[in-house]
């Protein structure tokens, strides 16, 4: 009753005037009946408690302490009021301490994550692996990673975190290095004629799978860069996804250029080669939200992640 009490005098007041420390004040002045004392356990001057004070009695239209012998005796309304300020305030103040002391092992949340294919096998799934370890209460969802969306998802919440190289990430966002990668030519392990040291020659002899993340391209820069050596080479099958492509070039005699991080834990069955032509390298980036910047747990996640890179 108390708290239907307390619900329908708050709606009666105006919650344009409502301020928290105001009932912070309400509840050490119910407390101690002494305005010196309440302005000492807040804190605060006495002028500026007793200001609070005739705040308050305005707000809810009662004077809640009235001068007594020695002190302040609450009102009627005063004494209703304590028991629902104190259960509002100390909710409060523990969701407030239960997110400034993050604890991975009893927290429930959920994590948004944004990124490539290629970017779900090296960092997500090793993140998740781990998190079962640290956090299980924590869930990962992943999202393809849209960049020309990524801003708008981010501000409205639908993606936490995103994986991206940071030429192309929207500006305003806070962003974190993780790693620089490479590209590194690919073949099974006993390919036939794919040897530690590769002419540029021999590059273009090979059969070639390439990634196209839009769908069934044949051309990537590399081809560009051959043509002016005055080489063309022969792509036969072109994929939609980096995870994919390993899995093709164990089986068969043709090669792939993909991300080092990718397969640099298949030597057993794939042969890893540096090439020329080079593909650039490139860098990947963390990128978030203001919105999540301060998050304990946030946070924490973030560091993990980038903890996973720092790994050997």
């Amino acid at each position: 009753m108390k708290s239907q009490y307390f619900s329908s005098t708050i709606q009666e007041m105006d919650s344009k005037k409502l301020d928290l420390n105001l009932l912070a004040t309400l509840e050490a002045l119910l407390a101690e009946r002494n305005v010196t004392k309440a302005a000492a356990r807040l804190h605060l001057s006495q002028p500026a408690v007793s200001a609070q004070l005739n705040r308050l009695r305005l707000l809810f239209d009662d004077p809640l302490l009235i001068p007594a012998h020695r002190g302040m005796t609450p009102t009627a309304k005063a004494i209703e009021l304590l028991g629902p300020v104190r259960e509002a305030l100390n909710q409060l103040r523990s969701t407030l301490a239960s997110h400034a002391d993050f604890d991975p092992v009893q927290a429930r949340m959920s994590l948004s994550i944004a990124c490539t294919d290629y970017l779900q096998a090296v960092a997500v799934i090793p993140l998740v692996k781990a998190l079962r370890q640290l956090a299980p209460g924590i869930r990962v969802g992943i999202c393809h990673l849209s960049p020309e969306l990524l801003a708008a998802q981010m501000e409205r919440g639908d993606v936490d975190l995103a994986l991206i190289s940071p030429e192309i990430a929207p500006p305003n966002l806070h962003t974190r290095h993780l790693c620089d990668e490479r590209y590194v030519l690919i073949g099974r392990r006993d390919h036939p004629r794919l040897s530690d040291a590769v002419t540029l020659a021999e590059y273009a002899s090979f059969e070639h799978v390439v990634v196209s993340l839009s769908g069934g391209g044949f051309v990537t820069p590399v081809d560009e860069v051959l043509a002016r050596f005055g080489y063309t080479r022969n792509v036969v099958l072109s994929a939609a996804s980096f995870l994919l492509v390993p899995e093709i070039i164990a089986q068969s005699d043709f090669v792939a250029l993909v991300p080092e991080r990718l397969v640099r834990a298949q030597t057993d069955r794939l042969k890893l080669v540096s090439v020329f032509p080079p593909v650039e390298d490139f860098t990947v980036s963390m990128v978030w939200h203001e919105r999540n910047h301060g998050h304990p747990g946030h946070r924490w996640l973030r560091e993990t992640m980038k903890s996973l890179f720092s790994e050997p």
